[in-house]
């Protein structure tokens, strides 16, 4: 195991600079609906909570979630992937652009926007209801993602790659996202799914959970050295320079190369709801290696973050200056 040097005046430069930076998202848009409410009975037509709707919020999510967090935190940011032609695609694009996201939305008519529907009562989830296309995309519509990402090519700092298995992430879109990186030295993060393991070849960073971490490299991960491994194996297999597992309570593992593993405890304080807590990871490391952080300062901002996401109810984002009362409470104990 590795220590490393964390200081405070060298992440806060870093974060000062995050307004100077345009980042590249590509991958799975989602949009994520909370239905808020009360449980006062249950239903006498089935052993179920009745949930009287008090509200209701409408969030992106999935790769666009990843943008969210990239603005929430200073950073510009360009969205790219795949909407059906249905309202919830209309309302997540419109969405996107009054939060100031660029977004590049291929509109495919024979899949369905991604419409996660959340009912929450008394800050508890109650029920998730899913509306999804899954599966291979159209390789016109393919082309043309690929196409429209070449041509914003010389503006992003870094790409960040959220794959939530939902059919945009494949091997045409990949090579075609290598193609604009490999050239101009732009770092490529990848938030992956083991299903998609065979597209993720020569990236930057890799950003497994635990239960991915697992499931690619074959490895059963029970400590610190099974961890270690593990990272190592995915790293190997993807010819990445870094890996970062998420493992919830017990922080995160960062695996570099022949450095050894640097594990992170968690900062968590208390866990409300972790959704959406791996984007803010692949935000905030992404955002901190294009602003000239170290894998292990990067690693250590994002779980600065996480530990504050986690706290909050629904999809939520850590601020800049968030992220800067956090740094400063952390590194001044």
């Amino acid at each position: 195991m590795v220590q490393a040097v964390i200081r405070k005046d060298r992440l806060l430069a870093a974060i000062d600079r995050f307004a100077s930076s345009c980042l590249l998202v590509v991958g799975d848009l989602m949009l994520d609906q909370f239905v808020w409410g009360e449980v006062s009975r249950i239903s006498p037509e089935a052993p179920v909570p009745v949930v009287a709707v008090h509200r209701e919020t409408i969030l992106l999510g999935g790769a666009a979630n990843v943008a969210n967090n990239l603005l929430a935190l200073g950073s510009r940011c360009i969205l790219a992937g795949i909407v059906g032609r249905d309202s919830a695609g209309r309302d997540l694009v419109d969405l996107a652009r009054r939060r100031g996201i660029e977004i590049i939305a291929v509109t495919d008519d024979g899949r369905q926007t991604t419409l996660k529907t959340r009912i929450i009562a008394r800050a508890q989830q109650v029920v998730r209801v899913d509306r999804e296309t899954q599966g291979p995309l159209d390789r016109e519509r393919i082309q043309e993602l690929a196409e429209r990402i070449e041509d914003v090519s010389g503006r992003p700092k870094a790409i960040v790659v959220s794959d939530y298995a939902k059919g945009v992430i494949n091997n045409v879109l990949m090579d075609a996202i290598r193609s604009v990186s490999m050239p101009r030295d732009v770092p490529v993060f990848v938030d992956p799914k083991p299903d998609n393991m065979h597209c993720y070849g020569t990236v930057t960073v890799v950003t497994p959970n635990k239960k991915e971490a697992e499931a690619m490299s074959g490895i059963s991960i029970d400590d610190l050295d099974s961890l270690n491994e593990a990272a190592r194996s995915v790293g190997k297999r993807f010819d990445a320079e870094a890996v970062l597992v998420t493992r919830g309570a017990l922080g995160m593992g960062l695996w570099q190369g022949g450095e050894g593993l640097f594990a992170i405890p968690t900062m968590a304080r208390e866990v409300f709801d972790v959704t959406g807590a791996g984007d803010t990871v692949i935000a905030t490391m992404a955002l901190g290696v294009a602003n000239g952080l170290s894998y292990a300062e990067s690693a250590y901002l994002a779980n600065l973050a996480a530990g504050s996401v986690v706290g909050k109810v629904g999809t939520a984002t850590v601020s800049r200056q968030e992220l800067e009362r956090l740094v400063v409470q952390e590194l001044s104990k």
